[in-house]
């Protein structure tokens, strides 16, 4: 029975590749010749095509083939012959003699016509993002001197100079206060009130008024100077009526409660009375009317207010009335009945408190009312 059974072959032996025949130096040396000769042959047909061509142009394989420290041909470089496929925005016809033209002559498109050209190369790099004044003399808003500050180039008492200058020629006083004619009287301007000849410059440019220091001083009623709450409140003007130059020429001074705010606009007097007088109300009869005639309004108004919040007061002192008698088992009654009893009940106010809002408050002391105490 085992030697019946049928047994595994036993494996063949695996096939050996037979190792490729390495090279002779013989036949190395051979290959060696062959590639220094195709390759000696090849430079020679290009150095011909070269010759053929004027020897202009360089190829590719010349310029691999070139050597550590080796130059390249000037012909090679030169712009002299151009090619025909060159695009070169400064050149105006590449074909002929390199026809170059310089920077100033190309003009941008029609959407870069607006621009600041700047040389980066004459710039100086601050490492802080932005320009300098040498390098963006363009850019008013930024680098505007600023006059209330002293120049670099300045000393303190050349500055101090300068600000006093200021201020006379801003006065026109000093040396540049109008000259004066001995010859020709009829040509200068003198006070409108006593003829003198030394009349405040600064006034009659402004506001047009001839009249000396003296006579300001005696005549406040006239000469005086208003600001623009009082205009507007005692001459009952408006606004655009006080911003009219034209209509009423003002001064203007920094404001007096904070230099921050906007300037002071001071009026004369008697120019604001004769346009309130005048022109706009008529006579200071019919002002004083339209200025009772307002406060009438003003003060019908306020009473009209106090009238809703006592209704507003009154409502709630009557809610809380009827939640009182509510709660101690009565029905309703009228505004002060002692409920759960019968009968009138009479308060006993005690002391007024004020309240978390700032309101008197009384209180009675039998059944707790408490009523709101308005003072006027």
């Amino acid at each position: 029975m085992i030697s019946g059974r049928p047994s595994t072959p036993p494996p063949q032996p695996a096939t050996t590749v037979p190792p490729a025949s390495s090279l002779t130096p013989e036949q190395v040396k051979r290959i060696e010749i062959n590639r220094l000769k195709a390759k000696a042959l090849r430079d020679q047909r290009e150095a011909e095509a070269r010759k053929q061509n004027g020897g202009s142009s360089l190829t590719r394989s010349d310029s691999n083939n070139l050597t550590a420290g080796q130059k390249r041909a000037h012909s090679a470089i030169s712009t002299s012959n151009v090619p025909a496929t060159l695009r070169d925005g400064r050149s105006k016809d590449p074909a002929k003699d390199g026809g170059f033209r310089p920077l100033e002559d190309i003009q941008p498109a029609r959407n870069f016509t607006k621009y600041v050209e700047y040389d980066f190369s004459k710039m100086t790099d601050t490492k802080g993002g932005f320009l300098t004044a040498e390098d963006d003399p363009h850019n008013k808003a930024l680098y505007m001197p600023n006059a209330e500050e002293k120049p670099a180039h300045m000393t303190l008492k050349e500055w101090e100079r300068h600000q006093l200058l200021r201020s006379l020629r801003d006065r026109k006083e000093g040396p540049f206060e109008p000259g004066l004619s001995v010859l020709k009287k009829e040509g200068n301007k003198v006070c409108r009130e006593c003829g003198s000849l030394e009349i405040d410059w600064k006034w009659e440019e402004i506001f047009g008024c001839a009249i000396c220091s003296s006579c300001k001083e005696k005549l406040p009623e006239k000469y005086s100077l208003l600001t623009k709450t009082e205009a507007r409140e005692d001459y009952l003007l408006t606004d655009p009526e006080l911003k009219d130059e034209e209509l009423l020429p003002h001064l203007e001074r920094p404001n007096p409660h904070k230099s921050t705010w906007n300037n002071m606009m001071l009026f004369l007097r008697y120019q604001v009375e004769e346009y309130a007088f005048g022109k706009k109300w008529g006579s200071a009869e019919a002002l004083d009317e339209e200025f009772n005639r307002r406060e009438k309004e003003k003060k019908k108004r306020k009473e009209d207010k106090f009238k809703s919040k006592l209704q507003e007061l009154k409502k709630k002192t009557r809610v809380d009335a009827y939640r009182r008698s509510r709660k101690a088992g009565g029905g309703g009654g009228k505004f002060g009945d002692e409920m759960g009893r019968g009968g009138k009940h009479t308060h006993t106010w005690g002391r007024s408190v004020e309240n978390a809002e700032g309101i008197g408050v009384k209180t009675c002391v039998e059944c707790g009312m408490e009523v709101e105490e308005l003072e006027f």
